[in-house]
């Protein structure tokens, strides 16, 4: 396992930069920032066929040797939601009451399309769209069978509360991770969605599920984008009215919430939710 500088994790996701980690002996002042202190390491998917950056953060008081299990966060778009959201779950344990967490950042190291290739990981499936483009069985299997099953065996993640957050396209992955394998993730965020094209996979039925205790969070900003809060609020309205549903399901919507700069609200009010913590005034 190797360690990382917290702070040249955040470095290396802002500026696209994939970075080795500091030798044993070397001093970086950025070390002293505890909110973001964890581990990173490097996976070459067999499923999607490209590399992926994780970033690991742990717990305040994580002990590796100890006995209990943690609720574990996956972030899509770790590229730059990792150092937001990582770093702010300490003052959500402090304020609002929530668990500490691993939260992990699933990240491409760099934002340009040649690297990052959300468009395709988080595409799903749907009229008018390709079947190279719909990429979101290939992420998701990648998570399933690859990622989730090294970060429970690195650390001490509990298996019972993996919860998947994502935002805009990756907001679309987290529909239709709720709807073709609900059991994956005990909860799920899906932060201002943007979900057309491929609106028509969302809306199947539901892969059986064998838990009874799932939770699906639904949030938009009253500024976002008008044609993505009527999508959101048509796919709300929709399941909504089913009665058959594999897990209960929170609408959130975010008073001046902007598209992407209102993505640690999302955090905060599906993280509370889904936990039943209280917020502080």
């Amino acid at each position: 396992m190797r360690r990382l500088a917290p702070a040249i994790v955040a470095l290396a996701l802002l500026t696209g930069c994939a970075v080795a980690p500091a030798g044993p002996a070397e001093v970086v002042p950025l070390n002293h920032l505890p909110a973001l202190t964890g581990d990173y390491f490097r996976v070459e998917s067999r499923e999607v066929g490209r590399a992926f950056h994780i970033y690991v953060r742990l717990p305040d008081g994580y002990d590796p040797a100890a006995a209990n299990a943690w609720p574990t966060v996956y972030l899509t778009d770790g590229d730059s939601l990792f150092p937001i959201l990582a770093a702010n779950h300490l003052f959500l344990t402090y304020d609002d009451g929530l668990p500490e967490a691993i939260v992990v950042g699933v990240a491409y190291g760099g934002f340009d399309p040649a690297t990052n290739r959300r468009s395709i990981d988080f595409q799903t499936p749907g009229a008018g769209v390709s079947a190279g483009q719909a990429g979101a069985g290939a992420f998701q299997r990648f998570l399933k069978t690859e990622l989730i099953p090294d970060i429970e065996r690195r650390y001490r993640s509990d298996p019972s509360r993996r919860v998947l957050f994502g935002q805009s396209r990756g907001g679309a992955f987290v529909l239709y991770s709720a709807v073709t394998d609900p059991d994956l993730f005990w909860g799920r965020i899906a932060s201002n969605p943007s979900i057309t094209p491929g609106i028509e996979s969302l809306l199947e039925s539901a892969a059986p599920s064998a838990r009874s205790d799932l939770g699906l969070v639904v949030v938009s900003g009253t500024r976002d984008r008008a044609d993505l809060q009527a999508e959101a609020a048509r796919w709300l309205s929709a399941w909504g009215a089913r009665t058959q549903r594999p897990w209960r399901l929170r609408g959130e919507r975010v008073e001046g919430g902007t598209h992407a700069a209102n993505a640690p609200d999302a955090y905060r009010r599906g993280m509370n939710w889904l936990f039943e913590a209280e917020p502080a005034p």
